[in-house]
């Protein structure tokens, strides 16, 4: 019976395109990996679609959208690879750069190094840089800057090096962490859950790494849209739930006044300029959600 050293698990919501797109560029003839979709509850029966496509992939379908942790989670809970590496589905590999061996010897490089990321490029036009890591949140704003993001790539980003948070559209993590620090968290549906899962993880004792020997692409986006209201209201209630989870004492109401105070109210008003009344619905929506909670 072969060992599985790695598994791949990616989500598939109402994307079977994309989808069948990254398992096309995934190295399904090695047996020390497994790859695993697990099917969001898509409108149409995808699941199926794939598994008569791929039958050398391993396809869960469930019947509820779970959303981007939850999905994850039960991937995770299938998977039997000693490492696990999450991959959005609208990513995919190019064979001179999809060498997924660096990243597993980072990750073996140091007990202390629980995840590890690659460099992450846009698919499109020049094919820009997204991801070489990030800096850390400001702990008021809640905002911080993904490393070398809209840059040309001529080599200036090559060294290994810690980053405080992952990023979700491509993440390894050792099975033995997860044990440790636990399952994504799901209580934010979309966005921001790798952001937490990566301050588990740290609170567990291990560092996050990214490592430049492995690129992916990422089409970015495909599923919700840059503008749309699920976005938006996801995006305005969870910074808020972050904040809740990860902030201390005073620092936490004074993140809490500025981001419902003033980018709240500065959103507001600009989707108010733009016409954009169901943008302005979804800002009123996150907050009140995250009230609620």
């Amino acid at each position: 019976m072969d060992i599985v050293l790695l598994s791949i698990i990616t989500i598939n919501y109402n994307g079977l395109k994309d989808t069948c797109e990254l398992i096309d560029t995934l190295p399904l003839e090695d047996k020390s990996i497994e790859v695993i979709v697990v099917d969001n509850a898509s409108a149409q029966d995808e699941a199926t679609a794939i598994e008569q496509r791929y039958p050398q992939v391993k396809v869960i379908r469930s019947e509820e959208n779970l959303g981007f942790a939850g999905g994850n989670n039960l991937g995770i809970k299938a998977a039997q690879g000693q490492y696990l590496f999450l991959l959005n589905n609208d990513t995919f590999l190019k064979p001179q750069t999809s060498d997924l061996r660096p990243l597993i010897s980072r990750l073996e490089s140091s007990p202390k190094i629980g995840m590890v990321c690659p460099k992450i490029k846009f698919s499109w036009g020049s094919q820009l840089i997204q991801f070489a890591g990030y800096t850390p949140l400001s702990p008021i704003t809640m905002r911080n800057k993904a490393i070398g993001c809209g840059e040309a790539d001529y080599g200036q980003y090559e060294i290994a090096h810690s980053t405080p948070y992952a990023h979700g559209a491509a993440m390894m993590v050792k099975r033995e962490v997860i044990e440790k620090a636990g399952l994504m968290p799901e209580c934010y549906f979309l966005y921001y859950e790798e952001l937490d899962w990566s301050m588990m993880i740290h609170r567990a004792g291990f560092d996050a790494w990214y490592e430049p020997a492995c690129t992916i692409f990422h089409k970015e986006s495909q599923t919700t849209g840059q503008n749309s209201p699920l976005r938006t209201f996801y995006i305005t209630r969870n910074r808020l739930l972050f904040t809740q989870r990860n902030q201390q004492g005073m620092t936490k109401y004074i993140s809490y006044l500025y981001l419902i105070s003033l980018v709240s109210t500065r959103d507001i008003l600009k989707y108010t300029f733009l016409r954009r009344m169901d943008l302005v619905q979804s800002t009123i929506r996150g907050i009140v959600s995250f009230i609620k909670l």
